[in-house]
């Protein structure tokens, strides 16, 4: 009988938590990222397109190392956030979601670009002319038509986020309840005697929720082009 326990469901709230909390923190800065790559030539700017990139060709034990050393409660960022705010990223779930928005955000970022770039520049001159600031021609024109690429780069960041586990289990450790996730507690279950059946259980969840996943964007893409597009 497939029954789930109370630790793997657990495992399964805290993933969807995570991915869902790194997804709408990263959007913004992805929003604003690919953007400027698309719409701006400045000096620097393969050099910024390359560390955006960076995470997906970095080992991720070592982008978890670097978060550590970072923010970590003696990284130079994390010491100041616990010090000044009480607030600590190390070991804890918030942890989690920034290692899983750091390796998700590439992926966002580059399927935002692509949609921003296939925009009709005429389109955002026209708006221009016709007295719109720019910050209202972004909102009114260029986002609603980059809607498709919004929702495929915010979809596959949810995915990578879902399924990260080298830079989580180097940044927050592999703790139940706190910061194990799906792919974590496989790995345990995977590592303890008589644990294949659960691992076999979180496999077939994490396979259903990246299916939900992609169907879910491919109907949203849809409905946005048929919108924004006319099609």
């Amino acid at each position: 009988m497939f029954e789930l326990t109370a630790e793997e469901w657990t495992a399964i709230r805290l993933s969807l938590r995570i991915a869902a909390v790194a997804t709408f923190a990263a959007l913004p800065f992805g929003i604003a990222t690919g953007w400027l790559l698309a719409r701006k030539d400045f000096w620097g700017k393969s050099l910024l397109d390359s560390i955006v990139h960076l995470p997906l060709v970095l080992p991720p034990v070592v982008t978890g190392y670097l978060l550590l050393i970072s923010f970590g409660r003696r990284g130079f960022i994390g010491s100041f956030l616990y010090d000044w705010f009480g607030f600590a990223f190390s070991f804890r779930w918030t942890g989690a979601a920034l290692a899983c928005g750091v390796m998700g955000f590439p992926l966002m970022v580059r399927a935002i670009r692509l949609s921003i770039e296939a925009i009709d520049q005429r389109l955002e001159a026209a708006a221009s002319t016709l007295g719109a600031s720019s910050i209202w021609v972004f909102a009114t024109v260029t986002l609603p038509l980059a809607m498709s690429g919004l929702i495929a780069g915010m979809v596959l960041c949810f995915a990578k986020a879902l399924g990260e586990f080298g830079a989580t289990i180097t940044f927050v450790s592999n703790i139940p309840g706190e910061t194990q996730t799906i792919s974590a507690a496989i790995y345990t279950y995977t590592n303890i005697p008589g644990g294949d059946a659960a691992a076999g259980r979180l496999v077939l969840i994490a396979i259903a929720l990246a299916l939900v996943a992609l169907i879910v964007s491919e109907w949203f893409a849809r409905r946005a082009g048929q919108r924004y597009h006319g099609s």
